[in-house]
């Protein structure tokens, strides 16, 4: 990894989760303790909203602004990993609530969204992706979900959100062809000029930054720095401010 200078990119991580979320095992302030520690700057916590089980209620989410965004020394930034409930690209947190975020992400998840066929399944991501306060589609590589990619890109180009290529996915057994499609998005990336975002989507403190599988992917395909943007802090931001203002 660090042959390419990869190293940077784990400075800036916009997806985690803590034990606010159910099914993961840290407290936010232990979250953000490991994320100081490990030199990150930029770092967001993403907690799941209510389509899966065990996690935070909306109300949680209305009272973000208690927390110290400087917590650590760190930029710290509070988002949401909102699910897609059906193919119209229904998100499961009130626009309200969402408005209230630092940034917001997207993803479908089997618990909350039956899969349907490409069509049904790229439409759903489009809708979300088209949504003007959504910022980040997680994990969208899950080969039980299928997707038509070239669309994909191609609307996330259009309405200035990026993609996620993440860590976590290729651990889980239950998805399908997670490597390949990975390459596909990373690819289709580069041919439409467009970054992507890379994710650990940790759910516990040493996890956090962990790009273990994904940067092995990132790296053999020669991909121009200028569009991996974990490389850029403020650029991740100023892409977020800019989509909630168009």
């Amino acid at each position: 990894v660090e042959s390419r200078g990869l190293g940077d990119v784990y400075k800036r991580q916009m997806h985690t989760h803590t034990i606010a979320s159910g099914h993961a095992f840290a407290t936010l302030t232990e979250m953000c303790k490991s994320a100081a520690d490990k030199g990150l700057q930029l770092y967001g916590i993403t907690e799941h909203t209510s389509g899966i089980p065990g996690t935070c209620a909306d109300i949680y989410f209305n009272n973000i602004s208690v927390i110290p965004r400087d917590l650590f020394g760190l930029d710290l930034m509070i988002g949401a990993e909102i699910n897609i409930r059906d193919y119209n690209g229904t998100l499961d947190l009130p626009e309200d609530l969402i408005k209230k975020l630092d940034f917001a992400i997207a993803g479908i998840h089997h618990h909350c969204y039956a899969h349907g066929n490409i069509d049904e399944n790229t439409s759903a991501v489009i809708s979300a992706i088209k949504n003007p306060y959504v910022n980040i589609i997680s994990h969208p590589d899950d080969g039980r979900c299928p997707l038509d990619y070239e669309d994909v890109v191609k609307a996330a180009k259009e309405n200035h959100v990026l993609l996620e290529i993440n860590n976590n996915a290729l651990r889980d057994a239950n998805r399908l062809n997670v490597p390949d499609n990975q390459r596909k998005i990373i690819e289709l990336c580069k041919k439409n000029s467009h970054p992507f975002i890379m994710g650990s989507d940790a759910h516990f403190t040493t996890d956090i930054a962990n790009y273990d599988r994904c940067a092995p992917i990132v790296e053999s395909m020669d991909v121009p720095d200028e569009l991996i943007m974990n490389y850029y802090p403020e650029r991740i931001k100023t892409f977020i401010r800019e989509k909630r203002q168009l």
